[in-house]
């Protein structure tokens, strides 16, 4: 594999320290001083390699989207095709598990960024694009148990749960009882599923 330019390095580095101080101070804080400082950088690097603060901002949407599609896809490689059950899980568990993989750092820029969604539309449009691929995910897996027709509330519930573990978890540490977020979200799922697919078959 090819060593990444020096430009994407620095690129990579200064999303890394937007990430880190927005996680401790929130977006508005997180100016180019202070990102170049968390990146190790010069502010002049930062303004060479970006034309603004929210340019950093909508390349970390990707790479915290990217970073969570890659945690489902490798849990989804112990299970088969036709697991919708199992795939829900393993869904479930990568969003919201902990374990070595996880990044709390991640959830934190997360719960930032959907607030900048709400004030920015550029961020809300690609807040929204990571979103709805994701929930899309969600909902065909859910199809495969409860149908189609009541797929789409189930998934939106499911999804909703995730995201407000992000919140309570980066808004108040501690107030959420560690490892207990998965665990919870599939015992809830599969008494949405059971429910449903029972009245389904009725």
């Amino acid at each position: 594999m090819p060593r990444p330019s020096n430009t994407e390095e620095r690129r990579q580095q200064i999303v890394s320290g937007l990430l880190r101080v927005m996680s401790e101070r929130g977006y508005e804080r997180a100016s180019v001083n202070e990102i170049a400082k968390a990146a190790g950088l010069s502010p002049g690097l930062v303004h060479y390699h970006f034309s603004d603060k929210q340019e950093i901002l909508l390349v970390l949407v990707q790479q915290l989207a990217a970073r969570a599609r890659e945690r489902v896809a490798k849990r989804f490689e112990r299970l088969g095709a036709d697991d919708a059950r199992g795939r829900i899980d393993a869904f479930l568990d990568a969003f919201l598990a902990t374990g070595a993989d996880s990044d709390t750092s991640a959830v934190a820029g997360w719960v930032t960024i959907s607030a900048e969604a709400i004030r920015q539309p550029e961020v809300r449009a690609a807040y929204e694009q990571v979103v709805r691929a994701d929930l899309e995910q969600l909902e065909a897996l859910v199809a495969m148990l409860v149908g189609k027709r009541k797929a789409r509330a189930l998934a939106a519930g499911l999804f909703a749960a995730v995201q407000g573990y992000f919140v309570l978890s980066a808004s108040s540490p501690g107030l959420v009882p560690a490892g207990s977020a998965a665990s919870t979200v599939k015992h809830m799922a599969a008494g949405l599923l059971d429910t449903s697919a029972a009245r389904e078959g009725a």
